[in-house]
Order: C-alpha cells, then sequence, then structure tokens
C-alpha cells in the first residue's frame, strides 16, 4: 500500500542559492551568488577552537549557551545600542541565526495569526510562517526608479496591514538583498508602530556589523520602547567568517526569551560547545567586529568601481555584503532567466532579486536586477570584473 501524506511545504523546493550554487559549481563558475566568504576565519579563532576541544569542552554546554558567551554579547549589544540585557534571562545562543528566527516565529504565531514580512524577503520567513499555520502579509517595498534609485519601506502602509490578527512584524536590516539600512526616521516610524498597535517586532540583524559610509547600524536595541517590544537576532558566522560554524544568537526580555527558550530546548537543545568557548574569548578583542566595516567597504568600492566600466549599472550598497546591479543595458531577459545565461554563459554565478519575491515570475517583481556578494578575496572580485567587462 502506498503511504499517504500531505505536504506541509507544497511551494517549497530547493532553495535559489542552493540551486545557483550547484549551477556555478557545473559550470565552473566564480560563485558571487551564495552569500558566503571565500576565504577562512581569523586563525586566531581557529587555534581558540582547537584550544577548547583540547581543553575538554566537547560535552553539552547549558541550553541557553555558555554563561561567559553570553556576558559578551551583553557587553557588547550595551557598547554599541545603550541597552543592557539580562545574561541569564535575555541571551539565548542558537543554532545560527535561522534557529533564533525559526523558534521566535514557533514561539509566537499561531494558527491564523498574520505576520506582516516586507518584501523583498529572505526566504526562511514565509516557510516558517506557513509551517505554524499562520499568514503572511505581504508589504512589498517601494522599488528602485531613476530618481529614487533605492529601495524605500513605506512604513504608513506598513502600519495599514496591521490588523487585530496580526501577531508580528519581521524586519531585516541592514537589508539581505537590497543592501539598505534603517535610518533615525524609520525607528521614529516604527515607534509608532509600536505605540498605536502593540506588535511585537523580530528583528533580523545578522549584518550588524557590515555598515558603510560612516553609518551606525540603526538596532531596534537603542530604543527603549521598541527594545521592549522586540527580539534580536545575529549571527557569529556573518560577523566572523565562519558561516559553517552555523552559531548565533537573540536577545529578548525575560517573558520573550523564556518562551524561545521552550522551542529551542526541543529543537536543538544546545549549540556546539568547542565554538562558544572560543568565541567568548575571540569576543573579547572588540576590534575583530569593529574593523569590519572598513574591510567590507573596501570589498563593496572594489565590485562598485569595478561594475562601473561595464554595461552593468551598480546599486550603492549600504550595508551587508551584498550589492545589486541593473543588466537592463545587457539584456531584457527575466532575472531567473538572466541568472541562469550569465553563470552559463559568462561564469558568473548571481541570484536575481526576483528570488526574494512571493511570486519571483510576476512582472511586478522583475525589475532587470541581480545580486553579486562580495564578501570574497580580492583576486575573485578582479577575475570576476574582467569577466563581466567583457559582455558587449
Amino acid at each position: 500500500m502506498t503511504m499517504k501524506f500531505e505536504s506541509k511545504l507544497p511551494n517549497v523546493g530547493t532553495n535559489i542559492f542552493t540551486i545557483m550554487s550547484q549551477l556555478a559549481t557545473e559550470h565552473d563558475a566564480i560563485n558571487l551568488g551564495q552569500g558566503f566568504p571565500d576565504f577562512s576565519p581569523d586563525e586566531a579563532l581557529l587555534d581558540l577552537v582547537t584550544k577548547a576541544m583540547k581543553d575538554g569542552h566537547n560535552q553539552y554546554p547549558p541550553m541557553a549557551g555558555i554563561p561567559t558567551l553570553r556576558q559578551q554579547i551583553s557587553q557588547k549589544v550595551q557598547s554599541l545600542y545603550g541597552h543592557l540585557y539580562n545574561v541569564n534571562t535575555e541571551i539565548t545562543v542558537t543554532s545560527g541565526a535561522s534557529e533564533a528566527l525559526m523558534a521566535s516565529i514557533l514561539a509566537f504565531v499561531k494558527a491564523d495569526d498574520e505576520v506582516i514580512v516586507i518584501e523583498p524577503f529572505y526566504d526562511l520567513y514565509i516557510p516558517v510562517i506557513e509551517l505554524v499555520g499562520g499568514r503572511p502579509v505581504i508589504v512589498p517595498m517601494q522599488a528602485p526608479t531613476p530618481e529614487t534609485p533605492r529601495y524605500q519601506v513605506d512604513w504608513q502602509r506598513v502600519r495599514d496591514a496591521i490588523t487585530a490578527k496580526t501577531r508580528m512584524l519581521i524586519l531585516n536590516f541592514p537589508h539581505n538583498p537590497t543592501g539598505i539600512n534603517l535610518t533615525e526616521n524609520d525607528l521614529d516610524s516604527l515607534e509608532r508602530i509600536v505605540q498605536e498597535t502593540g506588535i511585537l517586532l523580530l528583528s533580523d540583524e545578522v549584518y550588524e556589523h557590515l555598515v558603510f559610509d560612516g553609518q551606525l547600524h540603526q538596532s531596534v536595541a537603542r530604543r527603549p520602547l521598541l527594545v521592549n517590544h522586540s527580539i534580536v537576532v545575529s549571527s557569529f558566522g556573518k560577523t566572523y567568517s565562519a558561516t559553517g560554524w552555523k552559531i548565533g544568537y537573540c536577545c529578548a526580555p525575560a517573558a520573550i526569551s523564556a518562551e524561545i527558550r521552550k522551542v529551542h530546548q526541543f529543537n536543538v537543545f544546545t549549540v556546539t560547545s568547542p565554538m562558544q568557548f572560543a568565541l567568548a574569548d575571540y569576543m573579547k578583542n572588540q576590534d575583530a567586529y569593529l574593523r569590519l566595516p572598513a574591510f567590507y567597504q573596501e570589498k563593496r568600492d572594489r565590485l562598485l568601481n569595478g561594475l562601473a566600466n561595464t554595461k552593468f549599472a551598480p546599486m550603492h550598497s549600504e550595508g551587508t555584503f551584498f550589492l545589486m546591479a541593473d543588466y537592463s543595458n545587457v539584456s531584457n531577459l527575466p532575472e531567473a532567466e538572466f541568472a541562469r545565461w550569465l553563470t552559463i554563459e559568462h561564469g558568473i554565478g548571481v541570484i536575481p532579486v526576483s528570488a526574494f519575491y512571493r511570486q519571483p515570475d510576476a512582472p511586478a517583481s522583475n525589475h532587470n536586477l541581480i545580486r553579486f556578494c562580495f564578501a570574497k578575496r580580492d583576486e575573485t572580485l578582479d577575475k570576476a570584473i574582467e569577466k563581466l567587462a567583457g559582455i558587449k
């Protein structure tokens, strides 16, 4: 007898990052698509992991994370954003930012609850909302125009989307894929929304240390009203060029953290021990994250300036390690088709920005934009630029 079942995620297949990376591998293309560095973490951090293993830190650590790491996280957040999270009750170390996001949604979203998602969006959010029976409510950003060559959030449109059924608003700034940051005015708008609605904010801030041109990262932790209504998620993998370690954390008021920890406990229980001890020690060197903006801005500018000598029109990236470019002068293909063409015919793997929309094939989701990742060695970027410059 054939087993019968109904998929809980019938619309989910292999994600675009896996597809494009596999395509890049098959065609020996330079992979500027998936967001990971092609260089190793700091040798000092790697040595600390080895030391932690040899020192015997190889068994289960505490469920919420080792105290010394949570202490370092608390000190960092207070130093940068002015809010002191309680080490024991308000900080949870997670199996990557992905688990922090998933645990947060599972903890608070029930069947038929609405969750506001700003489009374009990272692909994790909607499947998790749907897994718990929630309903994603999509609020599109204003797409770039020649007059305003930058994506923008219409906060009044966000406010208008909130109903009695709305449980959560998901934020992601610095924003993947558009590279925009929040401003003080954006935080003012968010404060008004929270004052009027009491909505819970899930703030995905994994690129908090990749903010350029002298700007500050406008974390929701900077504002007392917002921080009391927020779950703030970050990533050691993004910060320390160790995406494969899958270690992140979330910070939230004690009552909110308690609910997240209930899910975390029965999902992964805890996070790999030696990496936690190594990170706790490594975080004592604040320069390791304070120097990141300059490090990645140099790479952004290398790609930005290189693309200026091609038929691609690069868009300014305010943060993350991503940069978008308009290919209208090269082709009129839809974004997904163009990304495949660029990978197969010219050896450059990229991600179509339409992949970050609910309906990737819709005309409203296609603006002739592709996303490049510049978290690469200089020689990788230079080789890619040379290839792109040869496209006529």
